[in-house]
């Protein structure tokens, strides 16, 4: 998608996670210092009603910035905000997504959202952009 010609609402861009294993979780919870026995630990995580330990929203998150970072490189990110809206459990993938919501002279405002590999939202947000040329 030409981000000059997109309108609001229009997919500008996306990415798509692999499968997020258990060992990129433990690499996370060391640099992030968040070892929430949800994410580590397979028995606690069942205690709690889930099947497996589930992905950190932080690391969603991080990832669905991953989407603003690589494809708006040459943009100065100004904010960037997300709601985490369900688990994702590990081992599975995360489909990440930009829509233009707004533009404004050299401003921009994505709405950003990450989904499941069954299409269940998982992350909403948004990033406000500038392009600094």
């Amino acid at each position: 998608m030409n981000l000059d010609t997109a309108n609001p609402g229009d997919l500008v861009a996306e990415y798509q996670t692999g499968p997020i294993p258990r060992e990129q979780l433990a690499l996370y919870a060391v640099a992030s210092g968040d070892s929430n026995p949800l994410h580590l630990e397979t028995a606690f995580a069942q205690k709690a009603g889930f099947d497996e330990v589930i992905v950190h929203g932080m690391l969603g998150m991080a990832l669905l910035g991953r989407l603003v970072s690589t494809q708006f490189a040459a943009f100065t990110l100004t904010k960037f905000d997300a709601r985490f809206v369900a688990v994702l459990p590990v081992n599975h993938s995360l489909r990440c997504t930009a829509k233009l919501a707004s533009r404004t002279g050299d401003s921009l405002t994505l709405d950003l959202e990450a989904f499941d590999g069954n299409g269940k939202s998982i992350i909403v947000g948004s990033a406000a952009l500038t392009n600094p040329a």
